[in-house]
Formats: structure tokens, sequence, C-alpha cells
């Protein structure tokens, strides 16, 4: 993971491979999931298998933080509120089960954050969806 954001500085590790590096997920992805700004070309990443999602250059850097790689780098990743924005933006292509379990593991979270969490719904016109999981958690 280290290596790859060394080479592809314009990248911010997201979806399961975020939800691994924030301990909210089981197990480590078979492929690793990058976000990268509208217009980025990733034809030689998803050449070696990495997911690459793009957004808005505006939204780019939105909740974006570092954590530390199993091997004690550290990496730039999304935080937990985008993350799960981001899984729930891209439903179709991820696992729903991953999906589900990590919001239930956010909402158990002490350093959770419900009013950005929303913020960022907000923003990534997903409120709704965000709204009718939570309503079966909280």
């Amino acid at each position: 993971m280290y290596l790859l954001q060394l080479r592809c500085p314009q990248t911010i590790f997201s979806h399961d491979t975020a939800l691994f590096l924030l301990d909210m997920a089981e197990h480590e992805p078979l492929h690793h999931t990058v976000t990268a700004k509208t217009g980025y070309n990733p034809s030689h990443l998803t050449a070696e298998g990495v997911k690459v999602f793009t957004v808005k250059k505006g939204l780019f850097h939105l909740g974006a933080t570092t954590a530390g790689t199993p091997s004690g780098h550290a990496v730039t990743i999304y935080g937990p509120e985008r993350t799960l924005c981001d899984m729930i933006r891209s439903r179709n292509s991820v696992e729903i089960q991953m999906l589900r379990d990590a919001l239930k593991q956010y909402v158990r979270r002490r350093d959770k954050n419900l009013h950005v969490l929303m913020e960022y719904a907000e923003l990534f016109h997903v409120e709704r969806r965000l709204g009718q999981y939570l309503e079966v958690l909280l």
C-alpha cells in the first residue's frame, strides 16, 4: 500500500481498503481501492488490479486523513464518515454485507461523528439511503 501511494500520490485509499485500515473490516481486501480526481487516467492502476473510483476535484480531499498500514507505514485514507458515504454511493460495486458490517461497527465506535456523517451524506447525495440504514441501527 505504501509503495502504491508513493507511485501514485494523487490517489487516496478508499472504500474497502480504507475500511480495513480503519479496523472496520474483518479481512484485508483482495484488491486495493483508491479514489482519484475526475480526469485522472487510472489505466496503469487497473492493469495492476487496483479498483479506482473518481470524484469531483472539490470533493477529493474531503475527509482525508492518515492511517498506518499493517507494516507500519503512514498512508492517506478517507476517514470513517467519508468512507461510509463512498460505500453507499458505490453500493452497486461493493459487497452489501461489507457495507452493513461497516455501518454496524461505525455505530459502536466511540469516535463516531454523526453530524459530520450526515454533512458528507448530503454532499454526496446519499442522505436518504444513509438515513434508511441508520434508522435500523440506531
